[in-house]
């Protein structure tokens, strides 16, 4: 099982997002189910989520910008990695993502 994180950042503003809606989906062979769901806290993090277990996982951020009102991110999660830290870097007209440590 891993558990996953994020971040999200304004890279206009240059501060964390505060306040952005973010669910946690698990493929795990048997289609994508809803893990469950959280909100960025002051530090534009989210560290709540449960663990999944290997297979592909998505995060659905809810970003409210009038150009990218939500971003998906789909990623593979490996089998015996113990966390997972996926960040968002988010700006009005771009948006890019990473695997973090």
């Amino acid at each position: 099982m891993t558990r996953i994180t994020t971040h999200v950042l304004d890279t206009v503003s240059g501060d964390p997002a505060a306040g952005v809606a973010v669910t946690l989906f698990s493929d795990a062979g048997a289609g994508w189910h809803e893990v469950a769901s959280a909100v960025t806290d002051d530090d534009g993090r989210v560290s709540t989520f449960p663990e999944v277990a290997a297979g592909r996982a998505r995060l659905q951020f809810a970003t409210g910008t009038p150009f990218f009102p939500e971003v998906l991110v789909t990623f593979v999660v490996e089998d015996g990695r113990a966390q997972l830290h996926v960040p968002l870097l988010l700006s009005a007209y771009g948006y890019s993502v990473y695997r973090g440590s």
